[in-house]
């Protein structure tokens, strides 16, 4: 199954997503507070798709299916989550950047965003003053489901209710400015995300994926879920050790290899450039750039 955040009734909801046309089933908070007994409910809905209701919950009045170019789509998390970002890893990405010649993590590079960075498709991202334009890390996002604390591999693996494309957009002046990543990671509008297509319709992760970042057309990445150095399930185990999880929580598992900022020539986003980020069984999320003007929107 999946899912989008939409703007209905004057506030964020989620809302299933068949094919060109999706269906309102809760506000976002509401969505996650029973993730999977809203999968139960909108999978039932999907078979039926014209006309269809969900009987015995406040949402069997929100509506009817409506096509998806008619909405204005919004990230499908609730203001209090935790993106958390993991850097570094893909052996191949360790070893093309500025950390190329030290030995590999022993444990996972965690930073954090806030919800205010994240967006959709579609929408452009302003390339901020100051840089000499944006990079690119298309990865795959994974959404907690359900309340994670101090859990095994196996019981995080449980934890995930599904995955999404996402392009951790950077602007590496800010990022490397100091040791701290936090500035050149929360830019404006750049940390846009696809549809959440649920954990059962992608399986794991370790089975392997294909990533593709394309720039203008051009293929920039092209790396495999599979050569993670560190799986979903551990980081999750590991985090859950520190912080409680809960549902609506992200965690962007890493980009492959061929960022732009470790060409030579470096390669960056301009105004006018188009990036895609195509993931198996994910789908493709695109976002035009453009210039400082858009930072009005945010």
């Amino acid at each position: 199954m999946q899912y989008i955040g939409i703007t209905h009734r004057g506030e964020s909801w989620a809302a299933a997503l068949v094919d060109s046309r999706v269906f309102p089933l809760a506000p976002v908070a509401g969505f996650w507070a029973d993730a999977a007994g809203w999968q139960d409910k909108s999978v039932s809905l999907a078979s039926g798709v014209a006309g269809a209701s969900v009987s015995g919950n406040s949402a069997s009045d929100a509506g009817s299916w409506l096509e998806r170019g008619s909405v204005t789509e919004v990230p499908l998390v609730p203001a209090s989550a935790r993106v958390i970002c993991v850097g570094l890893n893909y052996k191949a990405h360790v070893a093309e950047g500025s950390y190329k010649d030290q030995e590999l993590p022993p444990y996972p590079t965690l930073f954090g965003r806030w919800t205010a960075s994240l967006s959709v498709g579609n929408v452009p991202v302003p390339v901020p003053a100051g840089e000499d334009g944006l990079d690119w890390e298309g990865e795959v996002a994974a959404y907690i489901g359900q309340r994670v604390e101090s859990a095994d591999e196996a019981t995080a693996a449980e934890s995930v209710f599904g995955y999404s494309t996402f392009n951790d957009i950077t602007a590496r002046r800010a990022q490397k400015l100091t040791s701290q990543w936090t500035l050149g990671k929360n830019g404006d509008f750049t940390g846009p995300l696809g549809p959440l297509v649920s954990r059962d319709e992608v399986g794991d992760l370790r089975d392997g994926l294909q990533v593709r970042t394309r720039v203008n057309g051009v293929e920039a990445q092209n790396g495999n879920t599979r050569d993670m150095i560190f799986s979903v399930p551990a980081i999750i185990a590991l985090i859950s050790q520190t912080l409680t999880l809960h549902p609506g929580d992200i965690i962007a598992t890493g980009t492959p290899e061929g960022v732009g900022y470790a060409r030579t020539p470096q390669w960056l986003l301009q105004p006018g450039d188009t990036v895609e980020v195509e993931i198996d069984k994910l789908g493709t999320l695109t976002t035009p750039v453009g210039d400082l003007s858009l930072r009005g929107r945010a």
